[in-house]
């Protein structure tokens, strides 16, 4: 399955660095009625608009994974995150990674000392016996403020000032 690539903004808000610094990426990890369900792998990153260095906001996978298979092996199915920055991360990475998470809604604060500018937040979802999909948002900061939508394996994800 290829990833579906959305990006959809729904408009700014200039606010002060001061608020944009408790800004978030809303995360919803869909409930599906499957007969069997494993848990997606899921990264998050943030790069400057008109490309440039990736920064890994999170990345969720099996990091405790029993027997002799590492949980680290399926992280280049994330293949957009692999390419951009996964393939040369030290994992596990303090503050980034993260237990894969079950169906549900989460919020992970945006770093608070990236330059003013324009930006592209991506989110990108793969899981065994399922699809890969990859959503991608524009932001402006310190304005934050933006929306997309997944139609498989991610809901909307929303970034936003708390």
């Amino acid at each position: 399955m290829r990833p579906s690539r959305l990006a959809l903004v729904a408009g700014t808000v200039v606010v002060p660095a001061s608020v944009a610094s408790a800004a978030t990426v809303t995360v919803t990890l869909p409930r599906m009625d499957l007969a069997e369900y494993k848990k997606p792998y899921v990264a998050g990153w943030i790069e400057p608009a008109g490309g440039g260095q990736a920064r890994s906001l999170f990345v969720w996978y099996a990091a405790k994974k029993g027997g002799n298979e590492p949980g680290t092996k399926w992280l280049s199915e994330l293949r957009s995150w692999w390419r951009k920055s996964g393939r040369t991360m030290q994992l596990p990475a303090d503050g980034v990674t993260g237990a894969t998470r079950p169906p549900g809604t989460y919020s992970i604060a945006l770093p608070t000392n990236l330059p003013s500018g324009s930006y592209v937040i991506h989110v990108e979802a793969a899981r065994e016996n399922g699809g890969r999909e990859l959503v991608s948002v524009p932001v402006t900061l310190p304005a934050v403020s933006g929306r997309s939508s997944g139609k498989t394996e991610l809901g909307p994800i929303v970034v936003a000032t708390k």
